[in-house]
């Protein structure tokens, strides 16, 4: 049984409703419920009741460093079998990391603790490492973005690597490392024991100084899998080091996000390779890059290699235009492995929009999710995009948002939705101005076809 409660006041009659159900829960979430320290008093008592629970989230609550301090009384019982925990912005400070510590020394059952977005602070998060350290703690994922820390965590982040073999995900994104502290960080996890699965260091002033050292990790940690380094100023001469050691046979990348890396066209050469050689590459953000149409059909060429198995492509606001949508469309028509493709906030037009159109409806074309928001988009398109929605009934959602559609266009997109074959399961619509009218007419499709969600 599982508990999954967001957005809720809880007043006196209502949390004790919730506390006996949450005597047999095996996952509680209370997400932005407005709980502070007392009530923290009352879960520690669960916890240390309920042998069954094995997450836990609490994020976006006023707990405090006294409310920890409780739960981690009921977290310190033999009977606590709990695995998981997150307790992302819960007004937390380095005063909580002790209590932390002794839980992360004391509870091998413990595998995840989400701590995000808490003013940790360096000296807190030694203190943390110090836990990791302990034999006991078989700690699995770590997630240290937005707590202020800086390069001196390095140290400690390095000796607790060393000595905990099971770590598998660790986020520091948003955090003031910068190039050092990131190189110093890339050294100790290439000798670490630990098979990383997961390294975030989104915003962490990463230029292009660090590259060679992230791609060191690349080419000698076959377990990373997953690798985030947007909103870093690595530019394309940073990225043509990462791509080295994406390109190493040892490397086995599945998700990578380059999203705000100050890259051009340039790059695009570079990845070009990677995407048509790494065949574990699946999922690709490079959102907020200025790639315009040279670089995008450079990918595009790249993506109809047979060996490209690329499922997700987020390329919003990247410099396109009408001019690489036969690029694009002629992938969509080849490649039947892309599933999702964010190519919003790119100025294609209606004739960019047509062209894609082509693609979309090809036999081999299996997208699911398309984004297409802001996009210069008028009600002349959306004619051809209704025919793709009854036509293609792998597409479940697509976004529309801040295009001038008007109540023409959003009639077609509303007549292709009451159609049986339309399968779509998601309609996103923001910031587009309807009549009441076809407003009325929305709320009906809404009521006569409840598996589809029109978000607006």
């Amino acid at each position: 049984m599982d508990l999954d409660i967001q957005c809720e006041e809880m007043d006196p009659p209502r949390w004790a409703e919730l506390l006996s159900t949450m005597k047999s829960c095996k996952t509680i979430r209370l997400d932005d419920c407005n709980l502070s320290s007392s009530n923290c008093k009352d879960l520690s008592s669960i916890i240390n009741t309920n042998p069954s629970l094995t997450e836990l989230k609490l994020n976006n609550n006023e707990l405090g460093d006294a409310g920890i301090e409780y739960l981690c009384k009921g977290l310190l019982t033999p009977s606590c079998s709990l695995q998981k925990l997150w307790l992302q912005n819960c007004n937390l400070t380095s005063a909580s990391c002790e209590t932390l510590r002794s839980v992360l020394s004391a509870q091998p059952s413990l595998t995840e603790l989400h701590v995000g977005d808490n003013k940790l602070g360096t000296a807190g998060v030694k203190v943390l490492c110090q836990g990791l350290m302990n034999p006991n703690c078989k700690l699995q994922k770590l997630q240290l973005e937005y707590c202020e820390l800086t390069a001196d965590i390095v140290e400690a982040l390095n000796a607790a690597l060393q000595t905990k073999p099971t770590l598998k995900e660790l986020s520091l994104s948003n955090n003031t490392l910068g190039d050092t502290a990131v190189k110093q960080l890339c050294r100790g996890l290439v000798e670490a024991s630990c098979n990383l699965e997961l390294l975030h260091l989104e915003n962490c002033g990463i230029t292009s100084d660090s590259c060679r050292e992230i791609s060191a990790v690349l080419s000698n940690k076959s377990s990373l899998i997953d690798l985030s380094v947007g909103d870093n100023k690595i530019g394309d001469s940073g990225l043509a080091l990462l791509c080295q050691g994406l390109l190493h046979p040892n490397c086995k990348i599945q998700k990578l996000w380059l999203w705000d890396c100050d890259l051009t066209s340039a790059s695009c050469k570079d990845l070009s390779r990677v995407l048509s050689t790494k065949e574990t590459l699946l999922e690709v953000s490079l959102i907020d890059n200025n790639l315009r149409d040279s670089g995008m059909e450079m990918l595009c060429q790249a993506l109809k290699d047979p060996k490209a198995n690329l499922q997700e492509l987020w390329i919003r606001e990247c410099g396109l235009t009408t001019a690489c949508c036969k690029a694009v469309s002629s992938v969509l028509s080849v490649n039947k492995h892309l599933k999702v493709l964010h190519i919003g906030e790119n100025k294609l037009g209606d004739a960019g929009v047509e062209l894609l159109c082509e693609g979309l409806l090809h036999p081999n074309c299996n997208i699911h999710s398309l984004w297409l928001g802001n996009c210069d988009l008028t009600a002349a398109c959306c004619a051809t995009l209704a025919t793709v929605m009854v036509a293609k009934q792998c597409l479940t959602e697509l976004d529309l948002s801040y295009n001038t559609l008007e109540d023409e266009g959003v009639r077609k997109l509303c007549e292709a939705v009451r159609n049986p074959n339309c399968k779509l399961q998601q309609l996103i619509l923001y910031d587009i101005f309807w009549s009441s009218e076809v407003d009325d007419e929305l709320r009906a499709l809404e009521e006569s076809k409840p598996e589809v969600k029109i978000i607006s």
